[in-house]
């Protein structure tokens, strides 16, 4: 695997010596001060090109990167046509296990998306830009919720747990998995973002997905959300659902408590007591009592 000042070198002597790129930026966790390294971080980097079509018409210019895998054109996918005339991305896996993110862009279009607090100048032929400040985490830091935005994450959490429960009973369990493990954790998610917003003051990367919520929770709190995953298995999916329903309980009380909202509890002991009618319910009963 080739190491971080080949790629950096490679990055920047294709764009030196293409005159149709004219600046260099690179973003994500290789930007990111904070980030724990290792040799298996993407390159996420931006060109800012004078023109595009010939970058979009000709696809093996890339292989100047070195030996690909894969490749994915996200711009070229799916049924819809996509504007190709101001942005246009090259998703890159190589051989030897590096990856680069490449988006183009042209400079009117960069400048409307905005820069991402996670970026670094590498190259500017033209001066456009100015020094840009130190990278830091401001754009992916949680803010606290909104009296709605909680209303609504609790709303939505209670009310599809049934739909879990329901495909449990049925025996549907592709359908289960998905709103146990999509839908209802996605809330869950959302809330612990919150807690771990609240217990560092907001100043703190929860991670995409929760990627660093073990640091910032305590060691029983981990213990429970990791209690909350389960396989295909019914019972454990069971197990996980109530466990997930208990945690999200607990964090949504302490959430509302320190931000002055309300947390619906009569909602969980309605839900509560519905699931577990469910869960005893015979297989072969078509009505609830």
């Amino acid at each position: 695997m080739r190491n971080e000042k080949e790629m950096f070198d490679l990055i920047s002597q294709t764009a030196q010596q293409d005159e149709r790129i004219r600046a260099v930026i690179l973003e994500g966790s290789r930007a990111n001060p904070h980030a724990s390294k290792d040799i298996l971080q993407d390159y996420d980097i931006v060109y800012i090109v004078s023109e595009m079509e010939p970058f979009v018409r000709d696809h093996e210019w890339v292989k100047c990167f070195g030996e690909l895998l894969i490749m994915q054109i996200p711009d070229s996918m799916g049924d819809q046509s996509h504007s190709t005339e101001d942005h246009f991305a090259y998703l890159m896996q190589f051989r030897d296990g590096t990856r680069i993110d490449l988006n183009l862009y042209m400079l009117e279009a960069f400048q409307k998306r905005g820069r991402d607090s996670l970026s670094v100048l590498l190259l500017d032929k033209d001066t456009t830009f100015e020094s840009f400040p130190a990278a830091d985490e401001s754009d992916y830091l949680p803010h606290p919720p909104t009296p709605k935005a909680f209303d609504d994450c609790c709303n939505e959490f209670w009310w599809v747990c049934p739909y879990v429960a329901k495909g449990l009973w049925r025996g549907e369990t592709t359908y289960a998995k998905y709103m146990l493990d999509v839908i209802v954790r996605a809330q869950l998610m959302k809330l612990l973002n919150w807690y771990i917003g609240m217990r560092t003051e907001f100043k703190c990367n929860p991670g995409k997905e929760g990627k660093y919520f073990q640091k910032y929770l305590s060691t029983e709190e981990w213990k429970k959300l990791m209690r909350t995953y389960a396989d295909a298995d019914p019972e454990n999916n069971w197990r996980a659902l109530f466990n997930m329903a208990d945690l999200f309980r607990v964090i949504a009380q302490q959430v509302a408590e320190h931000f002055a909202l309300d947390y619906p509890d009569a909602e969980y002991q309605h839900v509560l007591v519905y699931l577990k009618q469910i869960q005893n319910m015979p297989k072969d009963e078509k009505e609830l009592p």
